[in-house]
């Protein structure tokens, strides 16, 4: 695989990760009972997105090399999973 299919990788792993990081630790106005007038009272009172960034860049780091040692390493094969088709080296030939 070539450096920039490494960098797509860490990209959408990376976005993926955060959704799943962004809430974390989150307290809305509401729950703290500091409703700032003409906000959202569901808005969060500290969203702490610098930690969140670095938490995100951290894990979607170590779950893409995890990712591509699985790829290059030959532990998990295209011929682990089962398919659902037969494959041109399958298939039957016809004469």
């Amino acid at each position: 695989m070539s450096v920039g299919t490494y960098f797509a990788i860490f990209f959408i792993v990376w976005w993926t990760v955060l959704f799943a990081v962004l809430p974390w630790g989150v307290r809305s106005q509401a729950e703290s009972d500091a409703v700032e007038p003409g906000t959202d009272p569901g808005a969060p009172v500290r969203p702490g997105l610098a930690k969140k960034m670095l938490a995100t860049t951290l894990i979607a780091a170590v779950v893409t090399a995890g990712l591509i040692y699985i790829a290059t390493s030959g532990v998990v094969t295209l011929e682990d999973f089962p398919m659902p088709f037969e494959t041109p080296a399958e298939a039957p030939v016809a004469h």
